[in-house]
């Protein structure tokens, strides 16, 4: 079964910037959507980003305008530029193919001055 590894999180101030990024442990090639899911402290794991395999993307509207997902089929990896973040960003951040998949450990973004 796949492996996902994400990395890139981190203690960010308000309207500072991070790049998420998942490595997965075979080709993602053959895969439809890959999305970026995130879980703040007391809340449910959430969608914020998904991206088919044609390219074609969605957005939470907590994020759009902010955050932009992309996928490296070649190196196996997905990306999340997350820009403008504020303090409701903070959370362990998540990729996956989807709900029913194993997850990875995520990476953790705090938003916070």
């Amino acid at each position: 079964q796949v492996q996902f590894v994400e990395s890139g999180g981190g203690l960010v101030q308000p309207g500072g910037s991070l790049r998420l990024s998942c490595a997965a442990s075979e080709s993602i090639s053959s895969f439809g959507a890959m999305g970026w899911y995130r879980q703040a402290p007391g809340k449910q794991r959430e969608l914020i980003a998904r991206i088919s395999r044609n390219g074609n993307e969605y957005y939470a509207n907590s994020v759009k305008g902010r955050f932009a997902i992309s996928r490296d089929n070649a190196k196996n990896t997905v990306h999340l530029q997350m820009n403008s973040l504020i303090p409701e960003d903070t959370a362990v951040y998540y990729c996956n193919r989807g709900e029913s998949y194993s997850w990875g450990q995520g990476t953790q973004v705090t938003v916070s001055s």
